[in-house]
């Protein structure tokens, strides 16, 4: 990296701290600006939705954006498979001319998480030094973006094209601060599309040393009650998680936890759970009256064969067991909730549509899937639908691409 690119990132990771946090974006990017001369620079959020881009912008006058609140505003760029679609879904900074001026699209991207673009306008072409710098300057954003928003609510407001209801804004809090999770040796990524009346669906992961712990619950009912009840499966299972339980621990402990304190009489949550050792591919799984995980292996899917357990709430003391599988490197392990098989989505084939996607990175997996099945049902559905994949590579891990995301799923000897 040359000194004067070195100069430039200082200035921006500076820039994002003298400023206050619904400030920091905008004084980042102009860091960049001033550097590369730019006659215009935005940053454009993934919309909540997984189907929009959205450029923030601070503007005092009444006219303008899509969406205002006070004097912030958001428009809405809805996906068309043009190069804004592209760049983010495929990773991949994309150079357009356009007026006299040049487009760069760089994704705002961290360990497989696509936030965003950064969108620079130039008024000559860039080259391929110039486009790397970019890229590596919207790498940075990234981080700054995780770091300010931890303290405002403007970007969670600019992703938001649709206004939560209460039940939404809990299920949101319930779910990982980010969906999509590169390690070397596997890819997580997790997607749960929304009921028009919440229906206790989450999912969950975190990443130690040497484990990969993941969850997905759904919660009966729908609504308030059953956020709430959502709410203690999910914190319990967290809790208990963190101190170090096993998975029958786990589910034992919320088990009793949803029984004790749920305020709905006979409220109960089903869930899988499941930790996988990161140096020998061993998951161990524990199925509490959910569907069963599927495994994506050498063309076929299967349902993983588990010892039966009573959802969680349902028999405060009845004992919980585990059951297990080795996954092999190329090895896909998919879990979903009730709302993919619902009464609406008769008409997907989930083996076959799983099949059918097998050479997608599990960010994009999730997202053809449920393309898949508000296809089949319409756009409204009955019950929530979550889903979580994990592609494991094997114990040897892999090489990731730092400045972004990776594309498409690895394999052994396949990139």
């Amino acid at each position: 990296m040359e000194h004067s690119e070195q100069a430039v990132l200082a200035g921006m990771l500076q820039s994002a701290e003298d400023f206050a946090p619904v400030e920091a974006v905008e004084a980042v990017t102009g860091v960049l600006a001033t550097a590369l001369d730019a006659l215009a620079v935005s940053l454009l959020v993934a919309d909540l939705s997984g189907r929009a881009l959205v450029r923030l912008t601070h503007h005092p006058a009444a006219d303008g954006p899509d969406r205002r609140h006070g004097e912030e505003a958001a428009e809405i760029l809805p996906f068309d498979g043009g190069p804004y679609e592209q760049a983010l879904r495929h990773q991949t900074s994309q150079v357009l001319p356009a007026d006299g001026r040049w487009t760069v699209l760089a994704p705002v991207t961290e360990r497989g998480e696509a936030m965003g673009l950064l969108e620079i306008d130039l008024p000559a072409e860039p080259d391929a030094d110039v486009v790397a710098q970019i890229a590596r300057a919207a790498h940075a954003l990234a981080f700054v973006v995780i770091a300010n928003r931890r303290h405002t609510d403007l970007f969670e407001w600019g992703q938001r094209s649709t206004p939560f209801t209460l039940s939404a804004e809990i299920q949101r809090r319930l779910l990982p601060a980010a969906f999509t999770c590169e390690s070397g040796a596997f890819t997580l990524s997790g997607w749960l599309e929304p009921a028009a009346s919440v229906g206790g669906d989450t999912f969950d992961y975190s990443l130690a040393r040497d484990l990969l712990h993941f969850s997905v619950t759904d919660a009966m009912g729908h609504g308030v009650a059953s956020a709430l009840t959502a709410t203690l499966g999910v914190g319990s299972l967290r809790n208990t998680r963190r101190r170090g339980h096993s998975l029958v621990v786990q589910a034992e402990e919320a088990n009793r936890a949803v029984a004790e304190h749920a305020n709905v009489r006979g409220a109960y949550v089903t869930a899988v759970l499941g930790r996988v050792d990161l140096g020998t591919g061993r998951c161990e799984l524990l199925n509490a009256g959910h569907i069963p995980p599927l495994l994506v292996r050498d063309d076929r899917v299967t349902e993983v064969g588990l010892p039966a357990n009573f959802p969680l709430g349902m028999f405060p003391e009845e004992p919980c067991r585990a059951g297990e599988v080795t996954l092999r490197p190329g090895d896909r392990l998919v879990v979903v909730t009730d709302g993919m098989r619902e009464r609406n989505a008769a008409d997907l084939d989930l083996s076959a549509a799983l099949l059918g996607i097998t050479g997608l990175h599990p960010r994009e997996a999730v997202r053809a899937l449920s393309d898949a099945l508000l296809a089949a049902t319409g756009p409204t559905l009955a019950d929530d639908a979550t889903l979580l994949v994990i592609d494991w590579y094997g114990t040897h891990g892999r090489r990731r691409s730092t400045g972004g995301a990776d594309t498409a799923r690895a394999s052994t000897g396949r990139r």
